[in-house]
């Protein structure tokens, strides 16, 4: 049972790299990020209160008046990280910008740990930890710095403005390397590789929030869904906001009637990684569950870019590439588990 929860774990990890995949087939139909973000945020919450109701747990939300505020803002991460995914990976490919959501995630755990913040408890510096912040921190400039164009045909990336719209299984050309990408949707590169950093780095902050939320309510499916629901109404104020300043396209439902089927497998994946982790951390500890999670991520955004799957540019993975990989894994397992 035990290697069932570790493989459980590792499988949750890698439903982190299909999510962000599977929510560009969402931008793509809709036509804006903020619109992708805000479909995908309802999926997940709609399934989470399905799966709160059938497991009797819906009733806990009415302990919600009597929490501290801060208690249910953990909500706010989704968006950021959900978006952050949409716009990240097609410029960066899948293995460049899952590094960076876990480079932000180890440092954001460390000064929890370290600092003993928002309700964590305290933990004291040690060498492994050290060198495994060394080890993500290198990982991820070998990865970034390792970006190269492969060999292809000219012409734009399957799924880019006059491409062609590719098989689900796999992109034949490769996206530009991030050196060349000098200026995008207002951002250099180093605007994204921040990004992606803070993007991750919200995620350790929402366990937190979130895990002193179960302590109020006591049942980890209502905590979920109280999650996304704010998440939601989060994501959708903003898209308010953005179309009534005319910042944003307003979406194309009518475009939903040609994404493939695992377009809508973002809402499933986010619900069933929020599911997980919170029934996984008690059978095996956060630390091999976090572990385990972050090499999930990793180890599946390494075949989604080698192989061009999901519609995603092919990346091949490079010497240099590997080799930041293995630092990312490396340093992820020294830092949670030390």
């Amino acid at each position: 049972m035990y290697a069932l929860f570790l493989a459980s774990a590792l499988l949750a990890g890698c439903l982190l790299a299909v999510q962000a995949s599977a929510n560009l087939q969402l931008n793509k139909a809709v036509g804006t990020p903020y619109g992708a973000s805000t479909l995908q945020l309802s999926v997940a919450t709609a399934l989470l209160a399905l799966l709160a109701v059938a497991a009797g747990a819906v009733g806990a939300v009415r302990l919600v008046p009597g929490v501290p505020v801060w208690h249910l803002l953990g909500g706010l991460a989704s968006p950021l990280y959900i978006t952050s995914g949409i716009l990240l990976f097609p410029r960066l490919g899948a293995l460049a910008a899952a590094g960076l959501f876990v480079t932000g995630q180890m440092f954001a755990s460390l000064g929890l740990d370290l600092f003993g913040l928002l309700g964590v408890a305290r933990k004291p510096p040690s060498l492994g930890i050290a060198l495994g912040a060394l080890a993500v921190l290198a990982g991820i400039t070998v990865i970034i710095r390792g970006q190269r164009p492969a060999p292809s045909a000219s012409g734009p990336a399957p799924g880019a403005p006059g491409g062609p719209a590719g098989r689900a299984g796999t992109a034949t050309l490769t996206a530009p390397a991030i050196p060349r990408v000098r200026r995008a949707g207002g951002l250099g590169q180093g605007g994204w590789i921040l990004l992606g950093i803070v993007a991750g780095a919200v995620l350790p902050v929402q366990g937190a929030v979130n895990a002193a939320l179960r302590e109020d309510i006591h049942e980890p499916i209502a905590t979920a869904m109280i999650s996304f629901i704010v998440a939601t109404l989060t994501i959708a104020a903003v898209l308010t906001v953005l179309l009534a300043t005319r910042r944003t396209p307003r979406p194309r439902i009518g475009g939903l009637r040609t994404m493939p089927w695992w377009g809508w497998l973002g809402g499933a994946c986010a619900a069933a990684y929020v599911t997980a982790t919170f029934t996984l951390i008690p059978a095996v500890g956060a630390a091999t569950t976090v572990a385990l999670t972050v090499t999930g991520q990793q180890l599946a955004s390494a075949v989604i870019d080698n192989h061009g799957l999901l519609r995603l540019p092919r990346r091949p993975l490079t010497a240099p590439r590997l080799s930041g990989l293995a630092l990312l894994i490396a340093g992820s397992v020294l830092v949670q588990l030390t």
